[in-house]
């Protein structure tokens, strides 16, 4: 008896946070995350692939919070981190086994979460991202890309829209009527 292998498309999962006062941040300081995850993608930014879902929201700063995750502070840092994490606890929940590559125009969110580097702040929301990581490893064939931000590439600049409207906790623009750049 023969058994055919399953051929499961890549994953791509594009993170990013957005901080409009970037500047002297403090907890009361409005910050958002957001993610899109695209079946069938290769990262070369010309849009291909499906999507498959999409999540935003505002950096939660109140440790009394339910949904609070560390972070200390509003910052495009913490919306990085969050949004990461918010990604790999839906890859634990959602993805089905196979290739995943977290995608990000953010150095320190990939290496902050896969311990290359160390956090000097919020270290706790760091510690999370960290955990999470190895976690999620055990269970799917996990990568990390860097994508160059700002650059026409349509799902990164989906993810910005996303955390962009996630600090105001605003509803994003329908996929079908939004164009990359539009904030």
């Amino acid at each position: 008896m023969s058994s055919a292998v399953v051929d499961t498309p890549p994953v791509s999962i594009y993170i990013d946070g957005s901080c409009i006062e970037n500047r002297n941040v403090t907890a009361d300081t409005a910050a958002g995350w957001g993610f899109v995850v695209v079946i069938g993608d290769r990262g070369v930014g010309r849009g291909t692939g499906d999507l498959m879902h999409e999540s935003s929201g505002p950096v939660i700063t109140n440790p009394k919070s339910d949904e609070w995750l560390g972070a200390e502070v509003g910052s495009n840092n913490t919306g990085e981190l969050s949004a990461m994490v918010h990604a790999l606890r839906w890859i634990l929940v959602n993805c089905p086994k196979g290739e995943v590559t977290i995608r990000a125009d953010s150095m320190y969110a990939l290496r902050i979460t896969d311990g290359s580097w160390s956090a000097k702040a919020n270290k706790k929301l760091s510690h999370l991202s960290q955990e999470l990581w190895k976690e999620v490893a055990q269970v799917v064939d996990l990568h990390n890309a860097h994508v160059k931000a700002h650059s026409g590439h349509r799902w990164n600049e989906r993810a910005d829209h996303l955390a962009y409207r996630g600090q105001g906790d605003d509803d994003p623009i329908p996929l079908q009527f939004w164009r990359p750049g539009q904030r």
